[in-house]
């Protein structure tokens, strides 16, 4: 017998898929996740954000209008603006990074896709973002959608996860791993 996910995981993993019926009913699964990457973005991008959406100080009534501001200055469609409101509502914004990822997971399932994440220094160009994409077609062999994070933490370089494999070629864990180096050459 499955046992039930419990915790944020759980949480986030049923609103996600109530989300994910909702948009699949009203053939806008691309325009909604279109809006949950662009949310992503914003509280990648915003450290407020995230403590607007964490604090459990702010009431539901302030985080409700500040996602209505930002789900209207942001153009975001109406579905997901009243997905947002729901969570604020519920006093469940805490999850929505989860949520985002679970809802962009049952897309990419769907579509037969696998999710190559991909966290870099600095933001990719075209040309690199198409090349990376090309070169982690070729090696997964399947249809496959790209998660481009920042982090600027590691300095340059890219880490990449595809599935269960990892490539770490950042140049904090260079750094890292030359420094333990160094550690034993007294």
């Amino acid at each position: 017998m499955a046992s039930e996910a419990t915790g944020v995981a759980g949480l986030a993993e049923r609103y996600a898929r109530a989300l994910f019926d909702l948009a699949d009913e009203g053939r806008s699964l691309d325009q909604v996740a279109a809006d949950l990457r662009s949310v992503a973005a914003m509280l990648t991008a915003s450290a407020d954000l995230r403590r607007a959406i964490r604090s459990p100080v702010i009431d539901r009534d302030a985080q409700g209008k500040a996602v209505a501001a930002i789900g209207q200055q942001a153009q975001l469609t109406p579905m997901t603006r009243n997905f947002l409101g729901l969570l604020a509502r519920n006093r469940r914004l805490f999850a929505l990074p989860e949520m985002i990822d679970a809802f962009l997971k049952y897309l990419a399932a769907r579509r037969g896709e696998i999710t190559a994440q991909v966290i870099s220094a600095a933001p990719l160009s075209e040309a690199q973002s198409a090349a990376l994409a090309d070169a982690l077609r070729k090696s997964a062999g399947a249809k496959l959608a790209i998660d481009q994070r920042i982090d600027p933490s590691l300095l340059g370089g890219l880490v990449v996860r595809l599935g269960s494999r990892m490539i770490d070629a950042s140049l904090k864990s260079k750094l890292n791993r030359l420094q333990l180096a160094m550690k034993g050459v007294r």
